[in-house]
This record gives structure tokens, sequence and C-alpha cells, in this order.
């Protein structure tokens, strides 16, 4: 069934509600507004506009040096450091300073006491 449009007689639009020129003012004061927030982010943020994309070719970096056998490095490093304590060496010549083994200098701290420490 088509409707057919029926024409009330007397009716219009009401001009009172909201007239053509209160919806253009309206909509230049959003476009201002959005206008007034754009400068207004670009002039807080003026790093904003830097082009920070990554030029081609990109850099290549080394890879990793990942552990084979985590527990053979341990084992390796423990024996380096062991060396170490119970070894004499320089460590600045200019400067005269040298480490001793470790149980001598535990014997010399024990015997000459530090001070402020109580006996």
């Amino acid at each position: 069934m088509a409707e057919t449009e029926r024409s009330i007689s007397g009716a219009r639009r009401e001009r009172r509600d909201v007239s053509e020129r209160f919806i253009y003012g309206a909509v230049a004061a959003m476009s201002g507004l959005l206008l007034v927030c754009a400068a207004a982010t670009l002039w807080l943020y003026p790093q904003s506009r830097l082009d920070r994309t990554l030029k081609l070719p990109l850099p290549r970096f080394p890879a990793p040096a990942l552990q084979v056998d985590p527990s053979a490095d341990m084992q390796h490093f423990y024996r380096q450091e062991m060396l170490r304590l119970r070894s004499r060496g320089w460590v600045d010549q200019r400067a005269a300073i040298a480490h001793i083994p470790i149980e001598e200098a535990m014997q010399q701290t024990a015997r000459a006491g530090i001070p402020g420490w109580p006996p």
C-alpha cells in the first residue's frame, strides 16, 4: 500500500525555536574553537612537528652473546676469582697498591686490629 501524502491545513515550521542565524553562528564558533585548540596544541608542544621516522638502512646491532653452558661459565669465573684471592700482584703499581692472599690479609688484620673496632 502506498501512503499518500497528507497535508494539514495551517501547519508550518516553528520559527521561534532555533533560527538559521543561530545555527550558522554555532558552526562558526565550533570551527573557531577547533582552530584555537589546534594552534594551542602546536604552541604547547612545538617538538610534535619533528620528523622522528627512522632513516633506511636501519642501524645494525651485534647479536647478544648467549651462554652455551652457564654452569661451566660459572665454574670458570669461580676459578679465576679464587686464583686472584690466593695470589699476590699489583693493583696499581704507580700508586704502590698491591693485593695479597686473602688468608694473609685476614691474619694481618687480626694481629693489627681495626681502628675503632671493639677488641
